[in-house]
């Protein structure tokens, strides 16, 4: 039993992914370097073989043929272990990489093998927590409740009479994992240098690839996921983490609360419980991108059974050990992507993609912006809310395997995470799109974020060079208020250090000019009116003369009235969280020089009536 419990990579001190360590580790032991170099290559070779026939007598150009090998490729990668398994996980992620007949198949890839001996697992326990199972649990199943391809699950309750989901790891796991690694970071070397086809890094996709492996197989790693996720979201009433039972925790073994939920696949148990699941959708949707966009630490592997709805609503995450960070710049750069998106100015969207690490500073952008703009145009027609993702993305495959593109790691997995959450998402409703249900909250982060870049963002989606677009901001601040998590207070404050900051100058302007306009339209309304009282012999005649508006044009308050409309259709709006406001206006050096800019603006306007006036020319 302590045979098969040990573990030759263990035993050699290695902890973290390391490739030189790695190296010297297997220079000294060929012998289990070669007898897995037989059980892979040969199998890989046969297959490489295979295709390298049907591409020579052009059969891969057949549809059907070429899909035939993709399926090939998968079920292999399932064949050769957890490792190959993970690595085809990778790249179904990297359309940089892989064409995208291949893409589709390596999305599919399922993570879940047989479970293995109770009796190792018991032993691994004891083991690991250094105590008999039976005076740590009160009762532990020995048959698992599930398996994948790093551990199994146990049932069992504490001696303190709570309910637990034990995760135990695989024996021998870390050595089998890390000798695969090495020998595919090896084809991958190989592939780089005789293959000019490949521009992508594979051997920094490998080595990303084992870093993350290698934190998903230390349980004690996760149980810090879990419990950074559960405070970030703690103030969300509609997400639910496990506890993590620390004392009965170690690298191999996680002791974690047991939920009871349902799968939100499972569409008539969700119902039954008497829960919609279309709310459910949206309550993952805000918090995959709260967690994208807001904390920056996101979930990178929500599948159907890592997502349960709860009795009372909440919704379930469970299995912390694949979490991605984006940096700030980076969350930045990808609300400021959306903005060149929907405004279209492809231009500037293809230097968000060197921005964000997609694409090399010293490449020629001028052939991507047409892709793009082929890509994305006729999606946008439809409107954001109609857009498919995956229609989108399949389409982006294609220009990133045609054109020079890098995909970053954090960027691989944000997409398998909204591919997979998408997924579920239309196993519950046909229609659902997921960048339809995104762009409200792009648009609350537009709105709201002080962030310096993401103000010129919003003052790039507001003004059409000098004109300042008020159905967008109308847009905007629909779209924004359709979040159930509005702070209305704070979007209002946004919005006034908005038109009171360097960047809006042209809107002030604008409002001054509008104010203006409207005031003085006003008061040469009332004249006309004023003089039409009048016995006719007294009527100026140039008064009285047809200009070129009419007295309906005063009924055209727009676009203010636009904006105090929209105002009064946000959620939670009173009149009174506007005039909490006032002394702050009446604080602010801008508007008391923009109420001197209206006063100077009307006298121009009026003199120049008066002038008019008396010449007899119509005013």
């Amino acid at each position: 039993m302590n045979q098969e419990l040990g573990d030759f990579i263990e035993a050699s001190g290695l902890m973290e992914y390391d490739p030189a360590a790695i190296t010297r580790i297997y220079a000294g032991h060929p012998n289990r370097l070669l007898k897995r170099l037989w059980q892979t290559l040969v199998p890989i070779g046969l297959l490489l073989l295979g295709i390298g026939f049907d591409w020579l007598f052009q059969l891969l150009k057949s549809p059907e043929r070429a899909r035939q090998r993709a399926g090939e490729c998968a079920e292999l990668l399932v064949d050769l272990g957890p490792a190959f398994i993970k690595a085809g996980q990778a790249l179904s992620t990297r359309p940089d990489i892989v064409p995208p007949v291949l893409l589709e198949e390596l999305a599919q890839l399922q993570d879940q093998l047989p479970g293995f001996s109770s009796e190792l697992a018991m032993a691994c326990i004891e083991e690991d927590l250094g105590a008999p199972v039976d005076t740590i649990f009160a009762t532990l199943e020995r048959e698992p409740i599930s398996a994948a391809s790093l551990g199994q699950v146990h049932r069992g309750v504490l001696k303190g009479g709570q309910r637990v989901a034990v995760k135990v790891q695989r024996p021998g796991l870390r050595e089998q994992i890390t000798l695969d690694l090495y020998i595919v970071r090896n084809i991958a070397a190989w592939l780089n240098s005789n293959i000019g086809l490949i521009r992508s890094d594979l051997v920094a996709l490998i080595d990303e690839l084992g870093r993350r492996v290698f934190e998903e197989m230390d349980y004690l790693n996760e149980a810090q996921n879990a419990e950074t996720f559960r405070d970030l979201h703690s103030h969300n009433p509609r997400i639910a983490v496990p506890r993590i039972y620390r004392e009965a925790t170690s690298r191999r073994v996680l002791t974690m609360e047991w939920i009871d939920g349902v799968k939100l696949t499972n569409l008539e148990a969700v119902r039954a419980m008497g829960i919609d699941p279309d709310d459910m959708v949206e309550v993952g949707v805000n918090c995959s991108l709260q967690q994208l966009l807001e904390h920056g630490f996101f979930h990178a592997d929500p599948h159907p059974g890592n997502l349960l709805a709860l009795q009372d609503g909440r919704l379930c995450y469970l299995d912390f050990g694949m979490m991605s960070e984006v940096s700030r710049e980076s969350r930045t750069g990808l609300i400021q992507a959306v903005v060149h998106l929907v405004n279209r100015n492809f231009s500037k969207l293809s230097k968000d993609f060197v921005t964000l690490g997609f694409l090399a500073e010293d490449v020629n952008l001028e052939p991507i912006v047409p892709a793009f703009e082929s890509v994305f145009s006729q999606a946008l027609e439809m409107g954001v809310n109609r857009m498919d993702f995956k229609s989108v993305t399949d389409d982006m495959s294609g220009v990133m395997y045609r054109f020079p593109f890098r995909v970053p790691p954090y960027y691989a997995l944000i997409i398998r995470s909204l591919v997979t959450l998408e997924g579920i998402a239309l196993s519950v409703d046909p229609e659902f799109k997921i960048l339809g249900a995104a762009y409200p909250y792009f648009a609350r982060r537009l709105m709201e974020d002080p962030d310096p870049q993401l103000r010129q963002s919003l003052k790039e989606m507001l003004f059409d060079g000098d004109a300042f677009r008020w159905a967008r901001l109308e847009n905007l601040m629909a779209s924004a208020a359709s979040q159930a998590q509005l702070d209305l207070d704070t979007l209002l404050d946004q919005v006034l250090d908005f038109l009171f900051s360097p960047n809006g100058g042209m809107l002030r302007n604008q409002l001054v000019e509008a104010v203006v306009d409207r005031i003085d339209s006003f008061g040469w309304l009332a004249m006309r009116r004023i003089g039409r009282q009048l016995p006719r012999p007294l009527q100026p005649p140039a008064l009285m003369m047809q200009s070129d508006w009419n007295d309906s044009d005063m009924l055209d308050l727009e676009p203010i009235r636009q904006l105090l409309s929209v105002l009064q259709q946000l959620p939670g709006f009173r009149p009174e969280l506007l005039l909490s406001r006032l002394p702050r206006l009446l604080r602010e050096p801008d508007a008391r020089r923009m109420g001197f800019k209206v006063a100077k603006g009307l006298a121009e306007r009026g003199v120049v009536r008066l002038v008019k006036v008396a010449a007899g020319v119509p005013a």
